[in-house]
């Protein structure tokens, strides 16, 4: 944390202020102290006021952990800065732990020096004997290395929220608010949208949301007027870090809804959602579901086969079809992805994935589905693959999966993960006129004339430039044609067991999804490198942001990165042959650097990491400074 210290101009015994350029807060408690809506909120005030952010939740997959022990510790984290930034930042300066489990499970994280802000309350000896303390480490010296701030958080809590003549339980839930209102003063975050926020949230229990806005604007207050805390701070809004426009605080997974809608408006066609809950892609359904003004339909189905195959049928219908789910929900829905390749429809396969294999780390991130996405099918089975990079890609990501969708009549896996869904980041709104057009012709009529002059549709006619093939809806009349999942002869769609035939349209349908218009890949090289740094998806922060310290440090270092995975970029193998070192980290053990070297045949190098978290900057950047020293 870098700080340049100043004294607020008036009277004698006014606080501190020091201006930083950046912090780090984590909020930690138990899954029932509310630490993701705390987080929640500071990060809203945060992007109102003009920060830089980044955030990383993370919480137990259980609904209810055991209260109190290590398994059931929830936390979000909060980098927010007057520059641009990418990642949610490696170590906290700031913790709140609202318990000892909170406290055991992150101090190992924090740099010497940063600020501890407990609830004392908590520590009592029972709880403190539930997370192997021997005795409190508030008090046998193991936490002065940090600046420790005892508070008891609940006690002052429930004093604050007397008058409203609520049990003592009720009056401890809002001990969160306490400490919002507090952290909200200690950095000089605005107020107004959070006592909205809770107005309008509890507007059913008015009682409830008065002792709220009472507890939040009580935790300002102590902040104010005790003399622990001697010292507030300053993070100027990131002015020069955004292009102008209006912004607004979005996550992977909001955004990734609001590209679907906006690629159905698009594509002037109606929005069809077939899904079942999985965590972490529940957030999509349950965003789409509050647009049918839109034309958005959605089908909460009884599994992931249904999902996939009530979409399949609303894409055989003429609408833009999606299916979401996560890591095991793909391979129940391989059946029907396959069936999609053979029909050459339109279809959004959305893979939020998370940790695996089986069930796994539910609500922890990994990447480790692509090779699933590329070759989990039976048989010849292409389909393309696309990968956002931050929370807010997901939304340009979600209209490019549209695009070669519509435009190339295939199924299409769009594979972001946890960090992306759930974290969060400043989204510029872009204007109608930047969307692009993806409006689609269906068949009107016959398209072949055959020998004696008659004149049919054929449903595997293809289109000479893309290979797709017509799409016909029901009911069009003329149009009557025969799909299924046993192969076609080519043109006619006829059943056909002829090995020639077969051949023919195994390698037709490669072709087309080899031939698919993709953007070359960018190369970020101010100083002709030697080293590439590659990657994909959510590693693009860390990865960046790894980069930065390296060429601060007068390294040199490229670094490009993918979106499309299938096909890859066409001036993907002349890059990779520039460099002496390629490295490619991700949260697998490997995966694009298999696709990369039997492709292309580049000694890759590989930095893994499955451990259900993001990469760190720092980590990054000492691996790579490594290979950087190797020879």
């Amino acid at each position: 944390m870098t700080a340049e210290a100043m004294r607020s101009a008036g009277e004698h015994g006014v606080k501190e202020v020091r201006r930083l350029d950046r912090v780090i807060i984590r909020f930690a408690g138990d899954s029932g102290d509310g630490m993701q809506l705390t987080g929640d909120r500071f990060t809203s005030e945060t992007a109102s006021f003009g920060n830089d952010l980044s955030t990383l939740p993370n919480f137990p997959a259980e609904i209810r952990a055991p209260a109190g022990t290590l398994p059931g510790v929830s936390s979000f984290q909060l980098h927010f800065a007057d520059h641009d930034i990418l990642t949610p930042g490696d170590a906290p300066d700031v913790l709140v732990a609202m318990n000892p489990a909170a406290l055991k499970a992150n101090v190992a994280d924090l740099p010497r020096g940063a600020e501890i802000i407990v609830n004392t309350d908590e520590f009592t000896k029972r709880a403190l004997q539930k997370v192997g303390y021997d005795t409190s480490p508030l008090e046998d010296g193991s936490l002065d290395g940090y600046h420790l701030h005892p508070v008891p958080l609940t006690t002052l809590t429930v004093e604050a929220l007397k008058e409203f003549g609520l049990a003592r339980k009720e009056a401890e839930r809002s001990k969160n608010m306490f400490a919002l209102g507090l952290l909200s003063w200690m950095y000089h975050r605005p107020t107004e949208g959070t006592e909205k926020f809770l107005t309008s949230k509890f507007a059913k229990k008015p009682d409830i949301a008065a002792a709220n806005v009472a507890a939040f604007r009580a935790g300002w207050n102590f902040g104010e007027t005790t003399e622990d805390f001697a010292v507030s701070y300053e993070v100027a809004p990131a002015a020069t870090a955004f292009p102008a426009g209006t912004y607004r605080n979005i996550s992977g997974n909001l955004a990734l809804s609001y590209g679907l809608v906006a690629a159905s408006r698009q594509a002037d066609l109606p929005l069809y959602l077939g899904s079942y809950p999985i965590t972490p892609a529940s957030d999509i359904l349950h965003e789409l579901s509050r647009h049918k003004n839109f034309g958005v339909r959605t089908f909460q189905a009884e599994d992931e086969i249904a999902g996939i195959g009530a979409a399949l049928g609303a894409a055989f219908g003429g609408s833009l079809a999606v299916t979401t789910t996560s890591g095991p929900g793909v391979a129940l829905k391989s059946e029907t992805i396959g069936l999609a390749v053979s029909l050459e429809l339109p279809l959004l396969v959305i893979d939020i994935q998370r940790g695996g294999p089986s069930t796994g780390l539910p609500t922890k991130t990994e990447q480790a589905d692509l090779l699933q996405a590329m070759f989990g099918r039976n048989g010849e089975a292409p389909v393309p693959v696309v990968a956002p990079r931050t929370p807010a890609d997901c939304f340009d990501a979600a209209l490019d999966a549209a695009r070669i969708a519509l435009t190339y009549r295939t199924p299409v896996m769009l594979l972001s993960d946890g960090y992306l869904a759930n974290g969060s980041e400043p989204w510029r709104v872009p204007g109608i006129d930047e969307l692009p057009d993806l409006r689609t012709r269906f068949a009107q009529g016959p398209n072949h004339t055959l020998d004696d002059g008659t004149e049919v549709f054929w449903p595997y006619k293809r289109d000479p430039r893309t290979l797709a093939r017509p799409w016909a809806v029901p009911g069009t009349p003329g149009l009557e044609h025969r799909i299924g999942g046993i192969e076609k002869q080519d043109g006619t769609g006829n059943i056909s067991y002829d090995p020639a035939n077969h051949d023919f349209m195994v390698r037709t349908r490669q072709a087309k999804i080899d031939g698919i218009d993709v953007p070359d890949v960018e190369v970020d090289d101010p100083h002709g490198a030697r080293l590439l740094v590659l990657g994909w998806g959510s590693t693009y922060g860390p990865i960046t942001a790894a980069v930065r310290r390296l060429r601060t440090a007068g390294e040199s270092v490229a670094q490009a990165h993918l979106r499309h995975l299938n096909p890859f970029p066409k001036n993907l193998g002349t890059v990779l042959k520039r460099y002496d070192t390629v490295v490619i980290p991700e949260m697998n053990l490997g995966q694009l650097a298999t696709l990369v070297r039997a492709k292309y045949l580049v000694d890759a190098h590989s930095y893994n990491q499955v451990n259900g978290m993001p990469f760190k900057a720092e980590q990054l950047a000492t691996a790579l400074e490594e290979q950087l020293h190797v020879h």
